[in-house]
């Protein structure tokens, strides 16, 4: 049996055996890598097409010149691989410009640069062309008018002086639009019966003679407008007014509160005199106190306070006549 082991023909073909198994080992490992690698390279050379708006920067002498016409954005277009559209869409560390620098004053139709995209991807831009208004620059400082909508006030109330802060600004722009500006405009929309002191943080716009919004850039672009809604007041003194007395009876009222603040139109609180309240007396048969809220003379909104205590006596008449005898 030992000299079985020991035959050449026995030890050639163990090694030519282990030789076959190596060799479909290390080619089944291979082709596992290969495929393994061309599916990360698929996944890093897969292309992306997307269009994202970008800012468009114009290179010309601000200290001379404004430019009118151009759009604030403009659509670009990447194409690559998915890896660095990706990258160049959350960086943006490219930008869209044109170039005045050496043009003058007038119309122009200049071409839309890209500057800073990585050369492994293409792109394109929408517009391509624009035509642009090269105008003198000009600045000047202008005071801000309130605009609003008197006739939202509620019905008592009055408007006092209204205030804007600041009271003017600077207005800088092609000298054709600004010579146009009839004045600088605080809107506001006040809502309908509004009671109140109205406090806001205003848009401001430049119009022209016309109310037409002009293309200028206001600094600053907002204003604080205040406009007080109050009341006038008045103190007047309570007057009672007993109504349904009975003949039989005998009635002594007092009123515990004496005067009574009135608060409303100034014209309406000047014709009133004095507080008439009436008192009912016709359920009231035995001496007692009795809260009377009072109705509000025209043109009054309130009053401080709504609502008074009545002393209220009663007596026979009966025996005011025994007493007599």
């Amino acid at each position: 049996m030992k000299e079985f082991w020991k035959k050449s023909w026995f030890i050639r073909l163990v090694s030519l055996l282990i030789a076959v198994l190596l060799v479909i080992y290390v080619n089944s490992t291979q082709e596992g890598f290969l495929s393994q690698g061309q599916t990360e390279k698929t996944k890093q050379t897969a292309n992306k097409t997307e269009t994202i708006k970008v800012p468009l920067q114009v290179s010309v002498d601000t200290d001379k010149y404004y430019v009118v016409g151009y759009p604030e954005r403009v659509s670009v277009t990447l194409e690559g691989s998915t890896a660095l559209v990706t990258s160049t869409i959350n960086t943006q560390n490219f930008r869209a410009y044109i170039d005045l620098t050496k043009k003058s004053i007038g119309k122009h139709n200049v071409k839309i640069h890209i500057n800073g995209i990585n050369k492994q991807i293409s792109y394109s831009v929408k517009p391509r062309n624009i035509t642009v208004d090269i105008q003198r620059r000009k600045s000047t400082t202008m005071p801000i008018q309130i605009e609003y909508n008197k006739g939202a006030v509620a019905p008592g109330y009055q408007r006092g002086h209204s205030s804007v802060y600041p009271q003017q600004v600077e207005v800088t722009g092609a000298r054709s639009e600004v010579d146009q500006i009839d004045q600088i405009v605080a809107r506001v929309v006040l809502p309908n019966g509004i009671d109140h002191t109205y406090e806001r943080q205003v848009n401001l716009i430049a119009v022209d003679n016309k109310g037409r919004q002009l293309n200028v850039i206001i600094d600053p672009a907002t204003a604080k407008v205040t406009i007080p809604i109050t009341t006038a007041k008045k103190v007047v003194k309570v007057q009672l007014e007993p109504e349904h007395e009975k003949t039989n009876k005998i009635y002594s009222l007092t009123a515990k509160t004496k005067y009574v603040t009135l608060y409303g139109n100034e014209d309406a609180l000047a014709k009133i005199k004095h507080l008439k309240v009436p008192v009912d007396l016709g359920s009231v048969n035995v001496s007692a106190t009795k809260t009377i809220t009072f109705n509000l003379p025209d043109g009054v909104v309130k009053s401080n306070p709504r609502q008074i205590n009545v002393d209220i006596k009663v007596e026979n008449t009966k025996d005011t006549q025994n007493v007599d005898k």
